[in-house]
């Protein structure tokens, strides 16, 4: 199975080699919403997370450290049904629910099978 997007749909987005913002301003009933680096963003105190997906099938999420500026971890993805679906090492998952240009829906699935 190849980690490239083959979803050729013109509402898709692709996800690799694409760096995605957590845009929480746009978060809907539990889904986090993530857009492309290069979108605007409104100011923020809060740090954003950012992932970024490897046609490897690594994945790079970047948190507010300590200091604010952006910590990274490593993580794995792969797609299911089209949808990208994210490891992280403590367990938790974010299952892609909703692809288009521009934007990406996640369901943030905690290690222990809780959502949200």
């Amino acid at each position: 199975m190849t980690h490239e997007s083959e979803d050729h749909r013109p509402d898709a987005a692709p996800v690799v080699g694409a760096v995605w913002v957590h845009a929480f301003e746009e978060d809907e009933g539990g889904d986090a919403v993530y857009r492309p680096e290069g979108d605007p963003f409104p100011l923020s105190r809060r740090p954003r997370r950012r992932i970024a997906l490897h046609a490897d099938g690594t994945a790079t999420m970047a948190d507010g450290g300590a200091d604010d500026r952006p910590a990274g971890r490593g993580a794995t993805w792969s797609e299911a049904g089209g949808m990208p679906v994210i490891r992280c090492a403590d367990g938790s998952c974010l299952r892609g629910v909703e692809r288009r240009p521009g934007r990406l829906r996640v369901r943030v699935e905690r290690a222990g099978g809780g959502a949200g």
